[in-house]
């Protein structure tokens, strides 16, 4: 599968030969320890695949840590120039989606955008891969609701796991989204989509 196939905005990041010195380099040099931040809300959903909030530069030697080779970003938004920096130094990919950020009731999740982004999470190719919007949320629960349908996951499951990062900011909406999410015509493994292996860059 092509990049071209894709309609969302893709940021293609060759790694560069004269990055600027990492986080982690930075405290090295300091006379600190390694620092590991996660960014806010993060979690692994699968081998290979990662969701949380947006990435602040605090949280990108844990990033690191991670090998990515992709990223899925769901906000409109232009990527920050220090985030595009971040990941052109480690050779990551950003995969951009635009999702307006919306309050109920007018909350409108755009079921072809969730579809091209899970043909993204789909190809092992680019996992490791992190999803984030803004808060790891609304946007990103989405999401993954839907990856665990295709994981053959009981609707109460994935519920739950939407309403832990959610928390009181749960939506009715959201939940009615990946319960009517169609995943007939994708193809997918029911069960994982990637081994456990360590992946090399």
């Amino acid at each position: 599968m092509t990049l071209e196939s894709y309609d969302g905005d893709v940021h293609t990041v060759p790694q560069s030969e004269n990055s600027l010195p990492t986080a982690m380099e930075s405290e090295k040099e300091r006379g600190g320890g390694e620092l590991f931040v996660p960014p806010l809300n993060f979690a692994m959903v699968d081998n290979g695949i990662f969701r949380s909030g947006f990435p602040e530069p605090v949280s990108f030697s844990f990033l690191q840590s991670l090998q990515l080779r992709s990223i899925i970003y769901l906000c409109p938004e232009p990527y920050p120039e220090v985030n595009r920096e971040f990941a052109k130094s480690n050779g990551i990919q950003v995969f951009q989606f635009g999702i307006e950020r919306c309050k109920e009731p007018f909350v409108n999740i755009p079921d072809e955008v969730i579809r091209k982004a899970l043909q993204v999470v789909l190809v092992t190719e680019n996992h490791p891969v992190l999803i984030h919007c803004k808060s790891g949320k609304h946007r990103t629960g989405c999401l993954v609701g839907c990856v665990r349908k295709i994981q053959r996951w009981c609707l109460s499951s994935i519920f739950d796991e939407y309403q832990r990062f959610a928390a009181a900011k749960a939506r009715i909406s959201d939940q009615r989204f990946m319960e009517l999410f169609d995943i007939s015509n994708l193809r997918h493994s029911p069960l994982t989509f990637s081994c456990s292996k360590r992946y090399t860059n």
